[in-house]
């Protein structure tokens, strides 16, 4: 397995989870003072790809300040700083709980394939040598790494609580939402869990799971937890600057080739792949939302063409690693229609509160992203990887249907009780007065803008 490991297709095993023989290698030296990861001399390093992991690394970053003036520019003038402080403030707090105890949790040696262990307590271990996971590259650029995943994880939540909840619950909720579902989920997955390549065999190239299916579904549950907005659905809340939601849309597009291409952990063939696929199915998404707003509304709009963009960057998130050009030209098309019908249709029958559409389009995308893997999968990209339904293999669909469950109930329940009991400890609703008044001035004293009169 090591051999495999170490191929020209090493990068895409890794990130979908850890051999079962190297877990059982982890597991026994969990008795040494400290966690012994290498597993080839510092020497093979590999400049390149160490350079494109960290150029990664800064990019995904660079995507929750993205999310924030996305979802900043689509609520209400007296709203905009909360979620711009919210977003940036789930950007440091995650940070420190991932180099504390979050990335062990997650990437740490395996525990009953359920969560990793604390041996990598305060990155305790976690050096300047490869790792399991990334054999080119440094482990602290590893870990780097997937910390801008933890961090934008629980950041795409908050589109769906917008405009009404406390900041003080809020960090509250993150900090638990985090160490309690997505590091979990992560590891599941990655980190050498049960849903992961030698286990349940579950593709997710770059996050199609563990980031948008799990925030997504856990956004859903705070909506419904927190209640609606004041007069809505009666009361128009429209965007106050599209301009400010069309920036952060463009800086998502660019972050996400980090996000999915950088997923390769390798500057090789499959890095390309991703790059292209992602672009292709963000493309196809973005032009197919704006024909249903057109045929169906009779105009395209703006909103309505960046939202099918970054619904498309979620649906391919998952497959990118494994499907090419014309599966991502499907996905895309999917990620598109799916999406536009629950943020058109599902949510006015059902009248749920989704402030900015964080269900319907990272849920309901993510959802979509994942089955679709198992649809358009093919080794012909990725021999590490799986072929999907279209290519022979039935079972590969059943497994992302399998996991995609069980991802859904996991972070749903899970993000249901933190709410309910966060809210019964301190409240996590403003008075109707402060949301009248706007949170920016009601929990932070600023304004975003300045009135002259």
């Amino acid at each position: 397995m090591r051999e495999a490991l170490v191929s020209s297709t090493r990068v895409a095993l890794t990130r979908v989870a850890l051999p079962a023989a190297l877990l059982a290698g982890l597991s026994a030296m969990a008795q040494d003072a400290a966690p012994v990861v290498a597993v080839t001399p510092e020497a093979t390093i590999n400049t390149g790809d160490t350079a494109w992991v960290l150029l990664g690394a800064a990019m995904v970053m660079m995507m929750t300040p993205a999310l924030a003036f996305f979802y900043g520019g689509l609520v209400r003038r007296k709203n905009v700083l909360s979620i711009l402080m919210q977003c940036f403030m789930v950007l440091c707090l995650i940070s420190v709980q991932w180099v504390l105890f979050g990335y062990s949790l997650a990437f740490g040696p395996d525990v009953h394939g359920l969560i990793g262990n604390l041996e990598w307590f305060g990155l305790n271990g976690v050096g300047a040598a490869p790792s399991s996971y990334a054999p080119t590259i440094p482990h602290t650029a590893f870990m780097a790494f997937q910390m801008m995943f933890a961090v934008i994880t629980p950041a795409l939540i908050v589109g769906a609580f917008a405009e009404r909840m406390k900041f003080g619950p809020f960090c509250i909720l993150m900090l638990l939402w985090s160490t309690l579902v997505y590091d979990p989920v992560a590891h599941w997955v990655w980190g050498g869990g049960f849903l992961g390549a030698g286990k349940m065999g579950a593709l997710d190239f770059a996050g199609g799971t563990v980031v948008h299916i799990n925030a997504g579904i856990a956004a859903l549950a705070a909506a419904l937890v927190l209640g609606k907005r004041q007069g809505y659905p009666h009361v128009m809340s429209p965007p106050h600057s599209l301009p400010l939601a069309v920036l952060g849309a463009g800086l998502l597009w660019f972050g996400w080739f980090g996000f999915n291409a950088a997923s390769a952990l390798s500057a090789n063939g499959l890095a390309a792949n991703a790059f292209v696929v992602t672009h292709t199915a963000a493309a196809v998404a973005g032009i197919t939302w704006a024909l249903l707003d057109w045929l169906m509304h009779k105009k395209p709009t703006t909103l309505g063409m960046i939202t099918g963009v970054v619904a498309g960057l979620v649906a391919i998130t998952p497959a990118a690693g494994f499907v090419t050009p014309m599966g991502a030209m499907g996905i895309g098309a999917g990620a598109a229609l799916f999406p536009w019908m629950a943020v058109t249709y599902m949510k006015v029958k059902f009248g749920y509160d989704d402030s900015l559409d964080a269900f319907g389009v990272h849920g309901i995308g993510g959802i979509w992203g994942a089955l679709a893997t198992g649809l358009w999968a093919t080794k012909s990209v990725n021999p590490a990887g799986a072929d999907g339904l279209f290519y022979g293999n039935p079972m590969q669909f059943l497994i992302q249907i399998k996991a995609t469950a069980i991802t859904l109930v996991f972070s749903f329940v899970v993000t249901v009780v933190l709410f309910k009991v966060v809210d019964m400890v301190c409240s996590l609703r403003v008075s109707e007065h402060e949301e009248r008044v706007g949170l920016d001035l009601t929990q932070h004293k600023e304004a975003g803008y300045t009135v002259i009169s």
